[in-house]
């Protein structure tokens, strides 16, 4: 990641991105939700960029970690005070409701449009960091700050911009969640610790290893929840990560060395 910080508080913006949902759909329906909650979100972490996280760019990285991770307690502590601690639902809207039939699969409408979605922000996301000028300054800041800032690029607007997008995106998905998931404040552990094993595996730096490696995993757990038991679905998803650490350090689609 930029400026080398690990984010441990994506689980926490992607609930906050949930709860906006709960609080911005009875005034503006689910599609106002969908478009104010990520940029609330992506607003926020603007300003966390700017007030805590800038600091820690060139510290030890340990520092970053312990950071972001109280920073995740504390949003999660907030939200549990602001909205209490039993889960809260928030059903499909209506629109979006029904079944597509592909053949003899049946799938739910919803989940189709999620799809769309997400493959919709990986494409833009792939597009704006290799095609781009914005990218190509991101990714030399990835390799080498230092070479940049001596051409005379700095680098902290395209940081915060970074950030920006990467929390609001982790908000997006707690909108997109909401209806299918409880929502409760530590609701984005799970999905924190799968995110980063997903990175993990497909390799830091690397997007379409990471949807390779997002594709690999989810069938692991699926095969293993229809063949030995649900119960061992994490233990083999995490086992398959130490696994890639100990073979391929780098991951599956990575390289040593690069971000």
């Amino acid at each position: 990641s930029l400026g080398g910080i690990v984010n441990l508080a994506h689980g926490a913006f992607f609930a906050i991105g949930a709860y906006l949902t709960l609080v911005i759909s009875p005034y503006l329906g689910f599609g106002g939700a969908l478009v104010l909650s990520p940029i609330a979100v992506a607003l926020l972490g603007i300003v966390i960029e700017r007030l805590l996280v800038r600091r820690f760019y060139r510290t030890d990285p340990i520092l970053s970690l312990l950071l972001t991770f109280g920073l995740a307690m504390v949003a999660e502590q907030l939200l549990r005070m602001i909205f209490g601690a039993p889960p809260l639902s928030y059903s499909i809207p209506q629109a979006l409701r029904g079944q597509v039939v592909i053949g003899s699969f049946i799938y739910s409408f919803y989940r189709v449009v999620l799809l769309g979605i997400a493959a919709a922000c990986i494409a833009g996301l792939w597009v704006l960091l290799r095609m781009t000028p914005f990218g190509r300054v991101v990714r030399a800041g990835v390799q080498n700050p230092d070479m940049v800032g001596a051409l005379g690029i700095s680098l902290q607007p395209y940081m915060a911009a970074v950030a920006a997008l990467g929390i609001g995106l982790a908000g997006l998905a707690g909108v997109l969640l909401a209806p299918i998931y409880s929502v409760f404040p530590t609701m984005g552990r799970d999905f924190i610790l799968l995110a980063f094993t997903v990175v993990i595996v497909g390799g830091m730096g690397s997007i379409w290893g990471a949807v390779a490696a997002g594709l690999l995993l989810t069938q692991i757990q699926a095969m293993a929840s229809l063949v030995i038991s649900p119960v061992w679905t994490d233990p083999i998803v995490f086992g398959a990560m130490v696994a890639v650490l100990v073979f391929r350090p780098q991951g599956l689609f990575g390289r040593l060395g690069h971000g």
